[in-house]
């Protein structure tokens, strides 16, 4: 590797970092990270901190996890790539696929289809909800609901479906046909309610509502995130997810959980769906399905629609879709050692307790600083801050104080995640008590130095 010199001379110079404005990271270049162990990172100066980040909400199992290195290891040994298209598979992928079928037979879910991440999984979703309803008879479902606030991705079809302005405007027009309703959103929302149940009926009378202006039979599916996640962390009341299933059921649309964040435990449950006692037609995955070692994901397909498409005489269920590495065998080997471990560890169990714990401390900072507008999380290792100029207003703050805060916060010992007024936690699932007493600790001496 080179010396430190080199990478802090040449850092932002050769590449475009996603998510940022390419001057900005010229003028502020991003911080290196040169190594990790546990759940901390270490970077060029030999700074260590604990990962509030988990990564980007992958590296569920922290950075020492050495059965999957050794997966990896063994299977680039063995068959480092092979194909499979039509005709060809590998045998890791094969293991891969009942276990991922036992894992998420709770939720309906007995098929999988191969991605290289989290955007892949939501547009081959999309994709073939459209077909769904192609091979049953209903070409006219081609439309797609989704929330506003929510994230999916950053291909044109994930584009289409997110509900924030951010990751839309300037690559607009975007695909026609995508409509979004209100997100249950307690702190912010049109209709000024700020209790959760009443929101949660007032978004799914809005979703009612706008089934019927487009036409059901026109729709081809809702996607939502079971929790809300880049969007700012932001749960809905327990009979808002239920109540969409029971909505989407009554109208023949398919419902897509968009889980890259949330499945394989950080809500405390093994899916964002089981949290909340719904099956989905469609749930997308990537992230945590390796621990962030190995670029894959998977899309796992219900039942009712399996028996669509393995079902049909006419040849219009034959998928044409796919990537060059859907089903790596080096993801695939990657992806069953990483399930092994989360399933040994328990990790669902520890993210509910530890998320308590942070979820408790963020609440006592909020007591202390006038600039946290808002604290949400309770579900799991995901949480977030708001953080406003004045709390009867709720104006956002501006980049100083949150500029100083991360910076503070990492110096003192966690790295956190802005964005925009928003201060998003999503360390890895086996995080220990001590280390959510760190990340706190250096919370609160981000916050003094904001103030």
């Amino acid at each position: 590797m080179k010396d430190s010199n080199f990478l802090k001379e040449k850092n932002a110079r050769s590449l475009w970092h996603p998510m940022a404005h390419p001057a900005d990271s010229l003028a502020n270049p991003p911080t290196i990270v040169t190594g990790a162990e546990g759940v901390s990172i270490i970077d060029v100066d030999g700074h260590k901190v604990v990962d509030g980040v988990g990564g980007l909400w992958n590296v569920n199992l922290g950075f020492s996890c050495q059965p999957i290195k050794d997966a990896i290891a063994a299977q680039l040994e063995q068959l480092p790539y092979y194909s499979t298209f039509r005709g060809t598979t590998n045998d890791a992928v094969i293991e891969l696929s009942e276990e991922l079928r036992e894992f998420f037979e709770p939720d309906g879910l007995t098929r999988a289809f191969y991605t290289s991440g989290g955007s892949d999984s939501v547009e081959t979703a999309l994709r073939l909800a459209r077909q769904y309803h192609k091979v049953k008879g209903e070409p006219a479902r081609t439309k797609y609901l989704s929330l506003k606030k929510g994230y999916h991705g950053t291909h044109f079809g994930g584009a289409s479906v997110n509900g924030n302005a951010n990751f839309r405007t300037a690559y607009e027009p975007l695909m026609a046909g995508c409509f979004h309703i209100p997100a249950p959103y307690p702190y912010r929302n049109p209709f000024n309610e700020t209790d959760p149940e009443k929101l949660a009926q007032l978004c799914l009378q809005a979703l009612e509502d706008e089934i019927a202006f487009q036409g059901a039979g026109t729709i081809a599916a809702f996607i939502m995130e079971p929790i809300l996640g880049a969007g700012g962390v932001i749960p809905p009341h327990k009979s808002f997810m239920p109540g969409v299933r029971d909505i989407c059921t009554r109208n023949g649309i398919l419902l897509i959980a968009d889980e890259v964040i949330t499945a394989f435990g950080r809500t405390g449950s093994w899916s964002g769906s089981r949290h909340w006692g719904v099956k989905p037609d469609f749930m997308c995955t990537a992230k945590a399905i390796t621990n962030g070692y190995f670029p894959f994901g998977a899309v796992m397909i219900a039942d009712d629609v399996v028996q669509v498409f393995e079902g049909d005489k006419t040849g219009k269920a034959a998928i044409g879709h796919g990537y060059t590495y859907s089903g790596h065998p080096v993801g695939a080997a990657a992806a069953l050692a990483c399930l092994a471990e989360t399933k040994r560890l328990k990790v669902n169990e520890n993210a509910a307790a530890r998320g308590a714990e942070l979820f408790s401390g963020l609440q006592a900072l909020q007591d202390k600083y006038e600039m946290i507008g808002d604290v949400r999380g309770g579900h799991g290792l995901m949480c977030a801050l708001e953080l406003v100029s004045d709390r009867a207003s709720k104006a956002p703050i501006g980049k100083g104080p949150i500029g100083t805060l991360q910076e503070v916060t990492y110096q003192n010992g966690a790295m956190v995640r802005v964005s925009g007024p928003n201060v998003i936690l999503s360390p890895p699932l086996v995080l220990t008590s001590a280390d959510v007493q760190t990340i706190l600790t250096a919370l609160d001496a981000g916050f003094a130095a904001a103030s």
